[in-house]
């Protein structure tokens, strides 16, 4: 079987991971595994799903090593992983990874090592970038984060909904989803009206 992995920080980067899933299915990809997790999470549930489901022979596509692990530790780990389960790993342009036989060849290693060191150097610079980004705004007095949450920017919807929550027409799972925001959303608006 041909598997393809795709990943992206967040489900708003909505182009980036559709453009890993063109390039997935353009490789050769049958089923394509979509996951909406940083880079350096620690556990990625989609992918250990992934490599749970894969069986001897079968093959991973990914578009760059990036999107596998944001860490050399990580990456060892999936690399070690594909090579006792006698899998292949194909980062699309770059290198294929055959570990059907069990062995890996030493070549293979140090490019997929050497990958893995600038995946997480670029995920640094990336981090100081922002850092300093922010600190700069700090500077110039710009607000950071979300804007405070008061009586007057409380969406409309949920004025027009909350007298069938206060008489119990709507309980509090079913106001949320009327508002269109979260169950704890509606309890900081609610709060905030009582104030």
């Amino acid at each position: 079987m041909k598997y393809g992995y795709a990943r992206c920080s967040t489900n708003e980067t909505k182009q980036d991971i559709d453009r890993q899933v063109r390039e997935l299915h353009a490789a050769g990809a049958d089923k394509v595994f979509l996951e909406y997790e940083h880079g350096d999470t620690e556990h990625k549930k989609v992918l250990s799903s992934l490599l749970e489901l894969s069986q001897a022979g079968d093959t991973i596509f990914v578009t760059e090593v990036s999107r596998l692990a944001r860490s050399t530790k990580q990456l060892c780990e999936i690399i070690e992983y594909v090579k006792d389960h006698h899998l292949r790993l194909c980062i699309i342009g770059s290198i294929t990874v055959d570990c059907t036989s069990g062995n890996i060849d030493p070549m293979s290693t140090a490019f997929i090592q050497i990958a893995g060191v600038f995946s997480e150097l670029e995920l640094a610079i990336i981090r100081q970038r922002v850092k300093s980004g922010m600190s700069n705004a700090k500077a110039k007095g710009v607000q950071i984060g979300r804007p405070k949450t008061t009586k007057d920017n409380i969406p409309f919807l949920f004025y027009k909904h909350y007298p069938a929550y206060t008489s119990g027409q709507l309980n509090i799972s079913e106001f949320a989803r009327v508002v269109g925001v979260s169950r704890t959303t509606i309890y900081k608006y609610i709060d905030l009206l009582k104030k």
